[in-house]
């Protein structure tokens, strides 16, 4: 029966409330999300401020809770533009507190007392809950606001401007159009267009060394803009031979760290026994064969990025001295007590999914949800085909800065296109090498020279 349909459809209709949970916190949101169902709200879900935009502007929301920090957008300034955006959406921070400036509906002791509840669920799992943060303000509505609408819209406008500016010079071009619109009516309806060009036209910017035109590509190239900026952990998930460091590199370049050191060490590559001294370093003595003391990989990595390859083979016995540095940034080398800070971002790599890894009990849940700040996965190369031919072209352009550039056949280019690249790209690379050392000192690559 549609809605409008008799007394009950209406009853159903009263009661399909929306709430949006924002927050990185997936086990919070999980527990939260249970409370308000069973209170018959519909729940939608965000990780960060730029997945909330997104869900809020395709369609409303009749309140929000917020988390008190996120992966990739300030709180304060996210919330201010939430509350002018929809000023009659109850805003609730995480840890209980809502702005003044905002509507109070009868609804929001409802949020209040599911909110309460999925907290007490959390503390009595005996996690350290993500909510219990320092209060974040949330700037309140003037009164000048409220008899000037048309203003509001548009001081609103410019602050989403203000919060997609330091990500892409392509977001700040479109809002600042949109942000200049003064008048009510139809001149709006130009304020969502700028604002959903904005959104549009960043995935259409692929990286410099993101080659392909494909979606996913695309939206790697977003995600990775988003990210960057910010010092949050990123996990880089993804298939052997798809590029995870070459993602890693890209972040780091784009980030405020770029002229800092950028630091790598594999995990699965450095025999256990000597990990640990490898990451935190160690003095002089400190076991057999230590005849002089060495700085470890974090410490070199200071004020830079380090960038942890293979994280799922990771000892247990080391991954929790991990997340005490991630949570404190503090250090000790091996063989001396002495605590040393430093300012390192983390980024970590896996080919396999680190959620297997925690259910066979070979990785830490605390550490896989410190690392999984924000996600990112790569696509493998068999589901983005349409760039294989465009990679091949990237490649073989590669290998002539040491040979004579060579060129795919029609024959050669086919014959890819019939491939499954379970290697992905590396394996495109080295099939590519491959085939150059086969064509000697012909200009063009042939079908026969592509050998998998």
């Amino acid at each position: 029966m549609g809605y409008g349909l008799g007394r009950k459809s209406v009853e159903n209709k009263a009661l399909a409330r929306t709430v949006l949970l924002a927050s990185a916190d997936l086990h919070f949101r999980e527990r939260l999300r249970q409370e308000l169902t069973a209170m018959r709200w519909q729940v939608r879900e965000a990780a960060g401020g730029a997945e909330a935009i997104e869900l809020l502007e395709a369609q409303g929301a009749e309140a929000m809770v917020l988390d008190s920090a996120l992966p990739d957008l300030e709180v304060t300034e996210f919330a201010g533009v939430m509350r002018m955006r929809h000023p009659v959406m109850d805003l609730l921070r995480i840890d209980g507190a809502a702005d003044d400036g905002g509507a109070r509906s009868p609804r929001r002791n409802e949020l209040l007392h599911a909110l309460r509840q999925a907290q007490q669920d959390v503390r009595g799992v005996g996690e350290s809950p993500a909510w219990a943060l320092a209060p974040v303000a949330v700037p309140r509505i003037s009164a000048a606001d409220r008899l000037a609408p048309v203003d509001r819209r548009a001081a609103a406008a410019e602050d989403v401007a203000a919060l997609l500016r330091s990500r892409n010079a392509v977001y700040s071009e479109a809002n600042q159009r949109g942000a200049a619109v003064k008048e009510e009516g139809p001149e709006m309806d130009k304020l969502e267009a700028a604002k959903l060009e904005a959104r549009e036209r960043v995935p259409t910017l692929p990286l410099p060394e993101m080659v392909g035109e494909s979606q996913g590509m695309l939206e790697l190239s977003r995600l990775i803009r988003l990210v960057a900026p910010r010092s949050s952990t990123v996990l880089i998930e993804g298939e052997t031979g798809t590029g995870k460091e070459l993602v890693a590199r890209a972040v780091h370049q784009l980030s405020t760290r770029a002229s800092k050191p950028f630091v790598v060490l594999n995990c699965a590559a450095i025999p256990e026994s000597l990990l640990e001294a490898e990451l935190f370093g160690h003095t002089r003595g400190a076991f057999t064969g230590a005849v002089q003391s060495r700085t470890g990989r974090i410490e070199s990595a200071h004020g830079g990025t380090l960038f942890l390859d293979e994280i799922g083979e990771m000892p247990l016995s080391l991954q929790a001295k991990i997340l005490r540095f991630l949570e404190s940034g503090e250090l000790q080398r091996v063989g001396n007590n002495e605590v040393v800070h430093v300012d390192v971002r983390v980024l970590a790599a896996t080919d396999e999914p680190l959620q297997q890894r925690v259910a066979e009990h070979a990785f830490r849940l605390d550490l896989y949800h410190r690392l999984a700040v924000f996600p990112v996965a790569l696509p493998a190369l068999r589901d983005r085909m349409e760039d294989v031919l465009p990679l091949a072209a990237h490649l073989l352009g590669k290998l002539g800065e040491e040979m004579p550039v060579k060129r795919l056949s029609e024959g050669a280019a086919a014959r890819l296109m019939e491939h499954t690249w379970p290697g992905n790209v590396r394996e495109l690379a080295h099939v590519l090498e491959r085939a150059t050392i086969l064509a000697e000192d012909r200009r063009e690559i042939a079908r026969k020279e592509i050998q998998f």
